[in-house]
């Protein structure tokens, strides 16, 4: 085996470990590599959603002002790789086999000594990969998307001088607790003395603890409505057109290609971030760097376009909410088109609330056609058809994707739409069946208590006295 797959191979079987928050593990393997996080500044970024939409815009502009920047972000739809990048450039395989040969080497080395209480996982062993190679590519700003909620999380191990929390809803209860003013404590345990705080659009409830708890350590927050106005937005034939003010300045007239009425949204919270991040770094972010930053920013799977005849969406949406903005942001793009002519292809995890999620889309369509998804963690689509009877005048079962694109499109009114929905797993097969990339494998899209393959898992983890589950 090549020495990247062998890799994947290794990050492959720390999924057994599923995720395990706290950062004891995660401090003592960047203490052991010398600390890397320590060597640039940050833009922490967390969220229910549009986190890694707002760390893309944020990005995206740093780069434009010179900055050399790194982006960290999660999951990922066609390659691990996608993860960590340095001015828009995915890390390389060689650096990706490089840098997952030294973590390996630390940890196996802290496990021998004791030092640390049980292997590191997935997601903590891809963060010391990324502030690794950050360090190695001598980054001067990166933006650092949070993985599951904020406190615990491995990303915070970060001081950054600003931090951004996107919006809330219910999410991962079983890890971040059962009501949105845990999920608030969590998402705002990214808060510390010294930081300036953003904070979007959220719940009563969930705001009101965003806010006690940047009260309590000194963070000055902006809001959105209040600090962070988006003043006009216009659409246009590549995308739309924000005007956004914040307490220190006006930007009027950045246009990007996303699509949206929740993506201007995104781009008015990074705008806050980065005029915080300028004035933490004591020289704001030049106006021209907006400009061109917001122009180049790209974000694959999230409402992009793939056709226009028929026109072919797909999305990355997985919630609830998500699923409601997405067809709102649908019929503003194609107002008056009968939901009888518009189809839903759609496969999803079975940790999904997939009866609240196709109430949403049934409002898009009449016809849903349900697709298998590659994961030993996809929900049957015996399930996903029996959440859809009563909800869809017309529903079909695909063999897999390619029928269920045929089938979609074969179920088209005249004027209609095909959106592909579901998650991060479905998009990032139809991106792979449209651009004929064949996705990595194994999968790494979502570790999240995906148990150990085969028997790759044992061979290819660090050696240590005493095996820890």
């Amino acid at each position: 085996m090549d020495a990247y797959p062998r890799a994947l191979a290794y990050l492959w079987g720390l999924q057994r470990l599923g995720a395990q928050p706290g950062l004891e593990v995660i401090g003592s393997l960047l203490k052991g590599l010398g600390h890397p996080e320590r060597t640039f500044p940050s833009i922490h970024v967390t969220g229910s959603k549009g986190k890694g939409s707002v760390a893309m815009f944020c990005a995206s502009v740093l780069s434009s002002a010179g900055e050399r920047t790194g982006l960290f972000s999660s999951p990922h739809l066609l390659s691990y790789r996608e993860r960590i990048q340095v001015d828009g450039r995915p890390i390389s395989r060689a650096d990706t086999v490089r840098g997952i040969q030294m973590v390996r080497r630390v940890a196996g080395k802290l496990l021998r000594d004791g030092q640390l209480p049980r292997e590191p996982t997935f997601f903590e062993v891809t963060t010391a990969l990324a502030f690794h190679h950050f360090r190695e590519k001598k980054v001067t700003a990166a933006v650092v998307e949070v993985g599951i909620g904020g406190r615990l999380d491995a990303t915070n191990t970060i001081q950054a001088p600003v931090t951004v929390i996107t919006t809330l809803e219910l999410e991962h209860t079983d890890i971040l607790g059962p009501t949105l003013r845990d999920i608030a404590h969590e998402k705002s345990g990214i808060f510390h003395k010294g930081a300036w705080g953003v904070v979007g659009d959220c719940p009563g409830e969930g705001l009101e603890e965003v806010r006690r708890n940047a009260f309590h350590l000194g963070v000055p927050l902006w809001q959105w409505g209040r600090d962070v106005v988006l003043e006009r937005r216009e659409l246009g034939p590549q995308g739309q057109t924000v005007d956004v003010r914040t307490p220190v300045r006006f930007h009027p007239g950045l246009e990007f290609p996303l699509l949206g009425p929740f993506q201007a949204h995104n781009a008015a919270l990074a705008v806050a971030a980065l005029d915080l991040y300028g004035r933490s770094r004591g020289t704001p972010v030049p106006e021209e760097a907006f400009r061109e930053g917001f122009q180049k920013a790209r974000w694959p799977g999230r409402l992009e376009r793939l056709s226009s005849d028929p026109p072919f969406y797909v999305d990355a949406a997985h919630t609830p909410h998500s699923a409601q903005e997405l067809v709102k942001a649908l019929q503003e793009l194609h107002p008056g088109i009968p939901r009888t002519e518009n189809v839903v292809l759609f496969g999803c995890l079975r940790d999904k609330k997939v009866e609240a999620i196709l109430d949403e889309l049934s409002t898009l369509a009449d016809t849903l056609v349900v697709t298998p998804l590659r994961s030993p963690r996809s929900m049957p689509p015996t399930e996903i058809l029996r959440a859809g009877r009563g909800r869809f005048h017309r529903i079909l079962s695909a063999d897999g994707l390619s029928q269920g694109i045929a089938l979609g499109r074969a179920g088209l009114g005249p004027t209609g739409i095909l959106l592909a929905t579901g998650g991060v797993y479905l998009a990032g097969e139809v991106l792979s069946a449209h651009l004929g990339i064949p996705p990595e494998e194994p999968s790494l899209s979502d570790p999240l208590g995906m148990p150990a393959s085969p028997d790759t898992a044992s061979d290819l983890r660090p050696r240590t006295r005493s095996a820890r589950a």
